[in-house]
């Protein structure tokens, strides 16, 4: 996902990130403590925002940080946000507190995705639903998408796939107005071209009963039982670091009683044995 920077200027660029955010000149330069006369002046050309503007323009455009390197490159600036291979020593702190994160989750699955879905780390939990998926799918470099929809992945096993498949495509368009990855836009039309299995399962009909949840769950077979499970996403804050800031951590909650006391017996007999 290397920032690729055209001899398109910072205006044209700003513009397109104000009109896909639906604001109006006058809007962005109230948020920005700017004018609507200067804002119009960046977009033309006929002004050269300062660094400061540039990044305050960013912030209040909601502009992904890989992309503010972009503007900045675009406007005669050095970037701002390096970009470390996750495996570099100065996120190694970070290293260590994702994985403190994901044990301390379990028996629950957790995992972490890049900004493509690569699966960059995962407990214990997460290895336990993929028992029997093909090699090829669980090869370096593992994607939670392909895992999930591929018609040899979890597909199958997924009692509401067609609805996990539908929030799940929704999520990654969304993504893909936020973001403008193409490597995303990719992935996306790939895994919305997989086929539905023939097979309809009764709860996964347009006519079936509403799930007693708080949110829509992960209904999926594990060894003849169905395990239920709500999923939470989280991101770092105010990152610093293209990596970091494309990094998401995501944790699947049991929404119901017998999911919970499933996964405890599986832990506790992993421990007694």
């Amino acid at each position: 996902m290397t920032t690729v920077v055209t001899d398109t200027g910072v205006g044209p660029l700003l513009r397109g990130w104000r009109e896909q955010r639906r604001l109006s000149q006058l809007e962005l330069a109230l948020r920005a403590d700017s004018s609507a006369r200067h804002i119009s002046f960046v977009e033309t050309g006929r002004s050269r925002p300062s660094e400061e503007m540039v990044l305050k323009l960013a912030e209040h455009l909601e502009v992904p940080v890989r992309e503010r390197n972009a503007l900045l490159l675009a406007a005669g600036y050095a970037p701002r946000y390096a970009e470390s291979p996750l495996d570099a020593p100065r996120l190694e702190t970070l290293r260590w507190g994702i994985q403190q994160l994901l044990d301390g989750y379990e028996p629950y699955p957790a995992l972490v995705v890049d900004g493509t879905y690569t699966v960059v780390a995962a407990n214990r939990g997460i290895g336990l639903l993929l028992g029997g998926v093909p090699e090829h799918l669980l090869s370096p470099p593992m994607n939670a998408m392909r895992l999930t929809l591929h018609p040899e992945g979890l597909a199958p096993r997924i009692r509401n796939l067609r609805e996990w498949r539908g929030h799940l495509l929704a999520q990654m368009e969304r993504q893909i107005a936020l973001a403008r990855s193409e490597p995303l836009r990719e992935l996306y039309e790939e895994v919305a071209a997989y086929p539905l299995p023939e097979r309809i399962d009764p709860e996964d009909r347009p006519d079936a009963e509403p799930y007693p949840y708080f949110a829509l769950p992960l209904r999926i077979e594990h060894d003849g039982r169905v395990l239920s499970f709500v999923s939470s996403i989280s991101t770092f804050n105010t990152p610093m670091d293209v990596t970091v800031a494309e990094l998401a951590i995501e944790t699947f909650l049991p929404a119901d009683p017998e999911t919970v006391a499933y996964l405890r017996s599986l832990a506790a007999s992993s421990a007694g044995g």
